[in-house]
């Protein structure tokens, strides 16, 4: 395979973004005042040190060892300055991250050799149905043409993966090619045994920042991640198998969306890096994302998929921003999510140029269910309630504002009602449990922009529960004013209707432009289904993957959405293109 070419313009950019690094730092101001009468050591936290490599001196034998003599000599005690130093860069981009005080990365910030110091940040994460939307037939075109993707290694920087699951097993799968030099790594509940010629690399980097040193309360206990590339949350699980993932007969959630899984490019192999933590945040701290993308490229990856993001104010002091243009000089096509902050305008993430950012579409493909009000009224919408109830009974309807503290669910209030949430743009599966458990029959969930059923994005709820249209919410919301004491019933068919509706349409939720820091370069660049896809998920990760022990549900595929899902059906692309020419 033929390395990509680079015009001048390419390299200007890369010496413009090293000219820019030379001397920045992004350093917070203190926190408070010093309490130096305590004697307490200052506090550390963790900083991207960018370096120029060709500034090492002669008698430093490696790069590691200039960098912990730089970390050395900024403090009287140099024992520990090796492990202050937790990961180093050299591919990508060169440089390391280490655990430093505010004043000593001011002073590294001035030192020979260093191109910039940044306060690492964090990053948050952002199908039976959709290869066939996307015209991908397997009897002809450019799926088979490209023999389905096969030997392109697709590289995804997420919460790891679940080895176990249908999609990736390689059945008539040929070993990696000789040039790969990626690994998997042993840890726990997680062994090199368990890659084979589908998941060919399984890294993880473990490094948390202060979070690490919490305290573990009961309540975050089942968030402690597996310290192995093994996959908690589910979402690398989801995104991986959707690009990449083998066919798989019989898939579905509960009984929607059934039929065979695979992924866009299912002969494509699949590496992942785990660089995010598996608690409700979400988190993924910014060294090690850089870490997860500088081993990615060394390995050989030729497509990566990421599908998180985080807020830049500008590109050449963004960190990720800076690997993954030595990403895409390496020749490695890059994905990125746009995020989910839409329809708000200028609420991109991953604006950089030299990287594909993707936004989210719906399918042709809905859930129907009915509610049908007191006065006659039926309003159809959208569910994944896994039980057919041709018409419940009629129970009492009670508005909500559904807030987070979830103080308006007791039980005197809602006990045997339909909670109606009103004014948010959508509800999350733990208002449905805290719903469920103040004694409620059931939730109706609004969508406040107006995109019709089609584009509406549906959640897994515990309970009865429906999601209607803005169009469809104003009906409900006229009866609710005009009746003291309205009712309603529902209706689940347990139905999954495919070319009934108008698709593709942007999502609500796909965050939008302008490009905030280059208002010129127009992004998001393309866009993807991303709304309500059904992937491969971990079997002992519950469905609302946000709410522990509290959701009994385990199941081997999930439906979910977000531009997260999107992404990697453009990694797959990718890898169909790669292999074709």
């Amino acid at each position: 395979m033929a390395p990509m070419a680079f015009s001048p313009l390419h390299c200007l950019i890369f010496w413009l973004l090293l000219v820019h690094l030379a001397g920045s730092v992004a350093i917070p101001p203190p926190s408070g005042p010093s309490n130096q009468q305590h004697e307490q050591e200052p506090s550390k936290a963790a900083y991207i040190v960018y370096t120029n490599h060709v500034a090492k001196p002669s008698h430093f034998a490696t790069h590691e060892h200039w960098y912990t003599s730089m970390v050395a000599s900024l403090s009287p005690s140099a024992a520990n300055s090796s492990s202050r130093v937790f990961y180093t860069y050299d591919t990508v981009a060169h440089g390391f991250a280490a655990e430093l005080t505010s004043d000593e990365a001011q002073r590294l910030s001035n030192t020979t050799g260093v191109a910039g110091v940044f306060e690492d940040g964090v990053m948050h994460l952002h199908t039976t149905r959709s290869p066939g939307f996307l015209g991908l037939d397997k009897e002809f075109g450019i799926l088979p043409d490209a023999n389905f993707g096969d030997d392109v290694i697709i590289g995804f920087v997420d919460t790891g993966i679940w080895p176990e699951s249908a999609s990736f097993l390689d059945a008539g799968l040929s070993p990696v090619r000789r040039s790969w030099k990626g690994r998997c790594e042993d840890g726990e509940r997680f062994n090199a045994t368990m890659c084979n010629n589908k998941l060919v690399g399984a890294r993880f980097f473990p490094y948390m920042g202060t979070r690490a040193a919490k305290k573990r309360s009961d309540y975050y206990y089942y968030y402690v991640d597996f310290q192995s590339p093994r996959d908690k949350l589910g979402h690398g699980t989801h995104v991986a198998s959707t690009a990449a993932g083998a066919e798989v007969a019989g898939a579905e959630l509960f009984r929607f969306a059934g039929g065979t899984a695979r992924g866009v490019a299912p002969r494509a192999r699949v590496a992942v890096y785990k660089a995010c933590d598996a608690d409700p945040a979400k988190d993924c701290s910014t060294s090690s994302v850089v870490a997860a993308i500088d081993a990615a490229v060394k390995d050989g990856v030729d497509i990566l998929s990421i599908s998180l993001g985080d807020s830049e104010d500008d590109l050449y002091t963004h960190p990720p921003s800076v690997a993954l243009f030595g990403a895409v000089r390496a020749g490695v096509f890059v994905a990125c999510s746009a995020g989910n902050a839409g329809p708000e305008a200028s609420s991109l993430s991953n604006v950089a140029p030299w990287i594909t950012t993707v936004g989210a579409t719906n399918l042709d493909r809905v859930f129907p269910a009915t509610i049908t009000l007191g006065n006659g009224q039926a309003l159809t919408g959208q569910s994944l309630y896994p039980y057919t109830a041709k018409g419940t009974q009629r129970v009492r309807l009670v508005p909500s504002h559904c807030n987070s503290s979830m103080s308006e669910f007791v039980p005197d209030r809602i006990m045997g009602s339909i909670v109606v949430c009103t004014g948010l743009f959508r509800v999350g599966l733990l208002t449905g449990i805290a719903v469920q458990s103040a004694g409620g029959s059931g939730l109706v969930s609004i969508s406040t922009e107006d995109w019709g059923m089609e584009g509406l994005a549906v959640d897994a709820f515990t309970l009865p529960a429906i999601t209607l249209g803005a169009r469809e919410a104003v009906k409900l919301e006229a009866y609710m004013h005009s009746d003291p004491y309205p009712v309603a019933s529902f209706c689940f068919t347990c139905r999954t209707a495919v070319g009934e509706t108008r698709a593709p349409m942007v999502a609500s939720y796909s965050s939008r432009g302008a490009n905030h820091i280059v208002r010129e370069i127009m992004k998001p660049d393309v866009v993807a289904p991303g709304t309500n896809i059904l992937a491969a998920w971990p079997d002992e990760t519950p469905l609302s993957e946000d709410t522990g022990d509290v959701d009994p549900r385990r199941e081997s595929f999930n439906i979910i959405f977000g531009t997260s899902m999107s992404c990697p059906h453009v990694a797959g692309v990718a890898a169909l293109l790669r292999n074709r020419h």
